[in-house]
């Protein structure tokens, strides 16, 4: 086994409230491998970006981060905000979910990766536009050299995006961190910026981190899926066998939800997830499963292996082979 380029060690972040402080993630561990591309799902408020946001130090003042992420080696938690910008954009970047919103809508788009290059790399700017044209072909991009001079107001969605991952393998990154960057994009560009990914990845050998409630999209690119629930992984293994053989009645439910040729009716997750400023005891999503046991109010949240995958499900095993 290599050695992990992402290695998160009980990752805790939270929030300071007028209500109270919101405990987003609570003990969150992963490792990635080299050129791996690990899927993290869940529904909304469960910690997939806040995670990572933390490790790339873009959380508000409010946010308290605490335990260790090492990106190739280095620490990326509780360490000076300098140490921090030298890694964002070199050894790990991140492609955001709104393009628009990242571009800056005055300059060109060429200028802002020319940016992105001599932030880390001694070149001239002449040499860094060279770059900027070769990254945007890269990225599928048609007439590079023409869109470079474009500002982002001319662009579609699905092109806008191919520019911010352009932006974001500009310095040969480590890790990439893609969060939901096909959420508002029709299907036909959706499939053209998975490939776009997939190309990154097989030619820079880059580990990708894709961040997604969607698992029609995690089935389709990810080796390995981390099930994200209240702030905690509930479940982890290899794509086809999460999808084949889920253990976690939440990562049951999430594919019990998915719509397909043979389901008459879709079935539900019932209920919300809970308040996280004061997180229920024991398994936190026993309010809302049906095979929750008095015992699941005092168990803990370490993962247990159960054949090829692991879990946090105390009944995993037992309820092995059942209907969803």
């Amino acid at each position: 086994m290599m050695e992990p380029v992402l290695s998160i060690r009980d990752l805790h972040v939270s929030f300071a409230t007028p209500a109270g402080r919101v405990q987003a993630v609570r003990g969150v561990s992963l490792d990635v491998q080299p050129g791996e591309l690990v899927g993290i799902v869940g529904e909304s408020g469960s910690g997939k970006s806040v995670s990572f946001l933390s490790i790339m130090g873009l959380l508000p003042g409010t946010a308290s981060v605490t335990g260790s992420a090492k990106v190739a080696g280095t620490e990326m938690i509780g360490v000076p905000d300098s140490q921090v910008r030298a890694q964002r954009g070199k050894k790990i970047a991140m492609i955001f979910q709104d393009p628009l919103s990242a571009l800056n809508p005055v300059h060109r788009i060429g200028a802002q990766v020319v940016e992105m290059i001599q932030a880390h790399q001694n070149v001239s700017k002449e040499a860094a536009h060279s770059r900027a044209v070769e990254l945007l072909d890269l990225v599928g991009l048609p007439q590079p050299d023409v869109r470079a001079r474009q500002y982002p107001h001319e662009f579609s969605g699905g092109m806008r995006q191919r520019v911010m991952i352009a932006m974001a393998i500009a310095n040969d990154p480590d890790v990439l961190i893609a969060d939901e960057p096909t959420t508002a994009l029709d299907v036909t560009v959706q499939a053209q910026i998975l490939d776009v990914i997939e190309n990154v990845r097989r030619q820079l050998r880059t580990a990708v981190v894709f961040i997604t409630h969607d698992l029609g999209v995690v089935a389709r690119v990810a080796d390995r899926v981390e099930v994200m629930y209240a702030g905690n992984t509930s479940e982890r293994g290899l794509v086809n066998d999460i999808f084949a053989t889920p253990h976690h009645p939440y990562t049951r439910g999430l594919l019990s939800s998915l719509p397909s040729a043979n389901k008459e009716r879709l079935k539900p997750i019932v209920g919300a997830p809970p308040n996280m400023i004061a997180p229920p005891s024991g398994c936190a999503f026993r309010a809302r499963c049906e095979h929750a046991l008095e015992a699941c109010a005092s168990a803990g949240n370490e993962l247990v292996r159960i054949g090829s995958t692991e879990t946090s499900c105390i009944r995993a095993a037992e309820l092995q082979g059942s209907a969803p």
